[in-house]
């Protein structure tokens, strides 16, 4: 059974369209394009459509998502046909459409995707395949999903994608990695680029409609990363203000991190807490206060190599530098523990069910954290790690600085007794 159509004052189709055009597009699509009183698209994809579909065609401006609004609302009394390319909910039009009018309002007519199409020619499952898109997105990304063996298609914006995805794993240490440009999916002019390894790669620029095949190879000598927290302390630039490996992996396992949360970690330091917090998921969001501005370069240097260039860093003291900050799902505060009100202020800003972990290895920042336990409950821990060392002709143990760890939940907001 075809679904109503809504009334013209509501009514937004969005249709996915592919590289093969009209002759392309099901019966549903085409009815709903040529029925259309204002159709809306990229300038490509209005091409692409008979003069049958007598429609006003408004081409997008840039910037894109800014505009959407006010032209939705300038046709609101007229049965308005948005353009996408392949599946509108896949990346595309058609979450800024939903967002703005409602889902109930909108009717999404999809096409295959860019990435279907590519599964198929490549005979990759698709479920085993990950999308990284680069469209709007920096290109350091990428690197986060960066795992020997793994398949990647990576979506682009141009046609400089494909050199650019290529000089980023030479630069991660990837090289070997075997890429394959695949164009025009779906049309008359669909083709594919012979395969090559980033190293060798020799195609500078690409057709534009283009998705990159990745198959992952690690070179020999590069440094290998996990997929879970607890990153080779060589993994980043630091000055010794750094949260040691082992210590580090127990924090993220008190600290929790489930998609789409947000992380105020509090003295940043070299920013290992808030890259492995975002590392987990590519949903998770974190923000990093350092006040020191060398270490907070050092931070956004580190948050682009390892793949999560989102990272904001925030160069101020805390607690004056949360103010005005998005609420937080969990705190991790690794420095400046003894500034008045800081915990206090961290506390405060949690919602009820947020963590905060809190590590130290002083004796004023220790009592500090046994305080705040008999007021508000938590965990208290002490995390000991010793590394073998020559000794002599032999091997002993080097024990670090032990490091003591104050973990809890806000079960109830507010919680009586603050932190002083």
């Amino acid at each position: 059974m075809t679904p109503a159509r809504p009334g013209p004052s509501s009514a937004v189709t969005v249709v996915g369209i592919g590289a093969d055009g009209w002759e392309g597009l099901p019966r549903a699509s085409r009815e709903a394009l040529a029925d259309a009183d204002v159709l809306i698209g990229g300038r490509r994809q209005l091409d692409l459509l008979p003069a049958r579909c007598g429609g006003e065609r408004i081409a997008w401006p840039s910037p894109l998502r800014p505009a959407v609004p006010g032209l939705l609302a300038a046709h609101a009394e007229r049965r308005v046909c948005v353009l996408a390319s392949g599946d509108p909910m896949f990346y595309g039009i058609g979450r800024a459409i939903t967002e703005v009018v409602g889902a109930g309002a909108v009717r999404v007519l999809p096409h295959p995707s860019s990435v279907s199409h590519a599964c198929a020619r490549l005979g990759w499952p698709v479920e085993e395949v990950e999308v990284v898109t680069l469209v709007g997105r920096p290109a350091a990304r990428l690197a986060a999903a960066l795992h020997d063996g793994r398949r990647l298609l990576v979506l682009g914006p141009d046609a400089g994608t494909p050199g650019e995805v290529a000089a980023l794993l030479r630069e991660r240490g990837f090289g070997p990695s075997r890429l394959r440009v695949l164009a025009q999916l779906g049309g008359e002019k669909e083709h594919t680029t012979t395969e090559a390894t980033a190293d060798t790669w020799p195609h500078p620029a690409c057709d534009p409609l283009n998705i990159v095949a990745v198959e992952c190879r690690r070179a020999d000598h590069a440094l290998r990363l996990g997929a879970v927290p607890g990153l080779p302390d060589d993994a980043y630039e630091h000055d010794g203000q750094l949260t040691k490996r082992h210590v580090r992996a127990a924090t993220l396992g008190a600290l929790a991190p489930a998609p789409g949360e947000l992380l105020w970690d509090i003295g940043g330091g070299s920013g290992s807490i808030a890259v492995e917090w975002m590392r987990t998921h590519p949903s998770c969001r974190a923000i990093t206060v350092e006040r020191d501005p060398v270490r907070a370069e050092r931070i956004t240097r580190n948050a682009e190599r390892l793949g999560v260039p989102g990272l904001r860093v925030v160069t101020d003291a805390a607690p004056a530098a949360l103010t005005g900050l998005p609420a937080p799902d969990a705190v991790f505060v690794g420095g400046g523990l003894t500034a008045p009100g800081l915990l206090n202020a961290c506390w405060e800003a949690l919602p009820s069910g947020g963590r905060l972990v809190a590590n130290t290895v002083t004796l004023e920042s220790e009592a500090l954290l046994a305080d705040a336990r008999r007021r508000l409950g938590g965990e208290l821990v002490r995390l000991a790690v010793a590394h073998a060392v020559p000794v002599g002709g032999f091997t002993g143990w080097r024990q670090a600085m032990p490091v003591t760890q104050w973990s809890v939940e806000k079960t109830v907001d507010p919680l009586p007794g603050a932190v002083r």
